[in-house]
């Protein structure tokens, strides 16, 4: 049967057979036992399924996994130690060296550096573009190399909507996969894969964990692409480092993400810990739960700043008036998460008083967790930067980032009054 999304929230994933625990047990042991050496071989020529070392594979992580998978639509998933290991394993798993990707431009910085500079050095060039241009200006960023396109269903921190659909249209026009970081979305908000996106991204950390506990990421692979195109040889021809296996043929659907444990997890060793799966299942169980009420109270606290006198300007996708109003409409119909940006009048030190000043909302870099949290900018992760460098960045004097939290609406909207009332 396939249940509500809801309900894969808390069944999915771990199935406790006769006498095993009800709860998902956190397996904390790298290695595991087997009666015969051929077993152990079946395993490293990935004929059999199991569990042979904790950084390929682990049963706690398995059935956060499968949970996640489940919840996505998709076919298989891989969680790694953050959310940049799931990006920059997203991407190399299709790209190598001579490889060529498109990037949203308005996507996380720590994302764009990633892209910009570290992958660089390794040989693979990125062209970022503006995702609210037209199909004939996108198509045009194409070359004969390129390998795939990358966006974020809600970008961290200037909060655009990707236009999935547009985005998946153009990549398999051209052959390539999209690959669509869902992060601030999450499966309740936002199913990309139901709108043509290939492969999901997350930083589990933020509200998938939502208590700010466990760092995390994930990949989940749709399983709808066909990697036999002959764009790309890695997937459809032998790897030597692997016996000789051919994923495609071997894995069929999965052929994604089972190349992604297989060499660039056995590799790389970005592996998340037992306890902090499980931690971020934990998290999982209440998602729709929690997603609801910040997606409830950030509109209701947007609405709130939008009428201030002190208030300059707000953006969030979900309130009417917004730029990306139509796309949220499309793309967010439960809700539009819980992040709102806006601007004080008073500018760079009436931002930094208001923060300051805050009692409820704590200072914090983190996003997406279950109490808000409120962030300036310009006096804190972009201090280094002048106004007018924090202006090109999208980043200005002014703006306040607040990470809207499960507690009373009405509790947070007195919290942000006290605190405007002294700027």
């Amino acid at each position: 049967m396939d249940y509500h999304i809801d309900t894969k929230a808390i069944q999915s994933g771990w199935k406790p057979k006769n006498k095993e625990p009800r709860v998902l047990p956190i397996y904390q042991s790298t290695t595991f036992k087997y009666d015969s050496g051929e077993t152990v071989g079946r395993l490293f020529n990935l004929e059999e399924e199991g569990f042979f070392y904790t950084r390929l594979a682990n049963p706690t992580v398995d059935a956060v996994e499968r949970k996640l998978a489940d919840m996505e639509g998709g076919v298989g998933a891989m969680l790694t130690s953050s959310g940049q290991a799931a990006s920059f394993i997203a991407v190399l798993n299709i790209c190598e060296a001579g490889d060529h990707f498109i990037s949203s431009a308005s996507i996380y910085g720590g994302t764009f550096n990633l892209f910009a500079v570290t992958m660089k050095k390794m040989g693979i060039d990125v062209t970022f573009i503006d995702q609210n241009a037209t199909e004939e200006e996108i198509q045009s960023a194409f070359r004969p190399n390129t390998k795939a396109i990358f966006g974020e269903t809600i970008s961290n921190p200037t909060l655009h909507v990707f236009d999935i659909e547009k985005f998946a249209k153009i990549a398999h026009k051209n052959n390539v996969p999209l690959i669509v970081d869902n992060t601030f979305a999450t499966p309740v908000l936002c199913r990309p894969i139901s709108y043509g996106a290939d492969i999901v991204v997350y930083s589990a950390s933020k509200y998938l964990d939502g208590h700010a506990v466990a760092l995390g990421g994930a990949i989940v692979d749709s399983g709808n692409f066909d990697w036999n195109n002959g764009k790309f040889p890695s997937f459809t021809t032998p790897d030597e480092s692997y016996h000789g296996i051919i994923y495609t043929e071997t894995f069929g659907k999965s052929a994604y993400i089972a190349k992604a444990r297989a060499q660039l997890m056995r590799d790389l060793g970005c592996m998340i810990s037992p306890q902090n799966a499980f931690l971020i299942n934990l998290g999982m169980e209440t998602l729709p739960l929690r997603m609801e009420r910040h997606s409830k109270n950030a509109l209701e606290i947007a609405k709130f700043l939008n009428s201030h006198k002190k208030i300059s300007w707000v953006n969030y996708p979900g309130l009417e008036g917004n730029a990306d109003y139509r796309l949220a409409e499309k793309y967010l119909t439960k809700g539009a998460s819980g992040v709102v940006s806006f601007g004080i009048a008073g500018g760079r030190e009436a931002a930094a008083k208001f923060m300051d000043t805050l009692s409820l909302a704590s200072i914090v870099v983190h996003v997406a967790d279950a109490r808000t949290g409120v962030l300036h900018p310009a006096s804190s992760t972009h201090r280094q930067l002048s106004d007018k460098q924090l202006e090109e960045s999208g980043v200005v004097p002014e703006l306040v980032r607040l990470s809207v939290g499960i507690e009373h609406a009405g509790d947070i909207i007195a919290d942000i009054t006290q605190a405007l009332e002294k700027c």
